[in-house]
């Protein structure tokens, strides 16, 4: 079938890359792999030797009309130090460097740009590397699902960034004429086109309930209620994000003023502005967020709705590692 493309990605350890790649709807086989080495059937110990040349890869087979590889590369992004030459977290030596291994030559060119536009948002040089499939071998059995396996077991990407992958939906933004016939007219001028609902006269400015904050288009979690604090503004505002890269910050100079767009990183939906005068104890920010950019759902209904997964995040605010305060 022409819309199943595969492709070979390396961002240190396999155990986490293979768990985030594999919760990527769309993505249909992974598989741990030693890449572009020197020899034969290399072992483990000899891949951690440094002295074969592989590199702790992901064989990642996925259906390119549920997932582009662009929307593949953004997200593998987001779970590497893309700066860090030889070493992710707490693993260092070539075998854990970063890269891109294609066997299909029309790749390359958009890889290329993928990396170019990349690049310009860093301010060390880009080392993550892009080049032809050379040879592969699977790692061992015992590495294959490693985390899935052991749900406990060592990993360098954090927790969260599992949970934007599970959720992520593919696509950004949705057709325009489906967006009119889903959001009210305020809702599509607020996330479409950067409008701004009255303050103190919207659905969540005092909501206190438990529960989670979600962007209206795609549904990606944005924000808990432990997070959401009474600014007095008129808008919900919120300490931090569930997770940083799920949001995007612009420059806005409209208005005549200096402020700082937050925008849903997948969606692109307008959410509001970030402001540095928050609580001092929650990291210092206020996230000022339209109402009408969020959907709310009850804590006692996420498990129903598909987010039970993040209930335990509420344990993590407990013990204080979320901002705002817990409802």
């Amino acid at each position: 079938m022409s819309n199943l493309k595969q492709i070979f990605i390396a961002g240190g350890c396999f155990w986490g890359v293979e768990e985030f790649l594999r919760l990527i709807p769309g993505v249909l086989e992974t598989e741990a792999v030693y890449a572009n080495g020197k020899k034969e059937n290399p072992t483990y110990r000899e891949v951690c030797s440094g002295n074969t040349g592989f590199a702790e890869a992901v064989r990642v087979k996925y259906d390119s009309d549920k997932i582009s590889l662009a929307e593949l590369l953004n997200l593998f992004y987001k779970i590497i130090d893309p700066t860090s030459l030889n070493r992710q977290g707490n693993d260092f030596g070539e075998q854990y460097r970063t890269g891109i291994y294609f066997e299909d030559q029309d790749d390359l060119s958009l890889i290329s740009a993928s990396l170019e536009e990349l690049a310009k948002s860093l301010d060390r040089p880009l080392v993550v590397e892009a080049k032809p499939l050379e040879n592969y071998y699977p790692a061992e059995e015992y590495h294959q699902k490693y985390l899935e396996k052991n749900p406990g077991g060592y990993c360098h990407i954090p927790r969260e960034r599992f949970l934007m992958a599970k959720y992520y939906k593919s696509s950004g933004k949705e057709q325009d004429n489906d967006l009119r016939s889903r959001l009210s007219p305020l809702e599509y001028e607020v996330t479409q086109n950067a409008a701004t609902e009255p303050p103190f006269r919207n659905k969540y400015f005092a909501n206190f309930e438990p529960g989670l904050y979600v962007d209206i288009v795609d549904g990606t979690p944005l924000f808990l209620s432990t997070q959401k604090f009474e600014s007095g503004c008129g808008w919900p505002s919120f300490s931090r994000p569930i997770e940083d890269a799920s949001l995007e910050k612009k420059s806005d100079l409209s208005h005549g003023m200096v402020r700082v767009e937050v925008r849903s990183s997948k969606s692109g939906s307008h959410l509001g502005h970030v402001f540095p005068d928050g609580p001092k104890d929650g990291g210092g920010l206020r996230y000022c967020i339209n109402s009408s950019s969020l959907r709310f759902i009850p804590k006692d209904k996420m498990k129903d709705e598909g987010y039970g997964e993040l209930l335990n995040l509420f344990d993590d605010a407990m013990k204080g590692n979320y901002g705002g305060h817990l409802n």
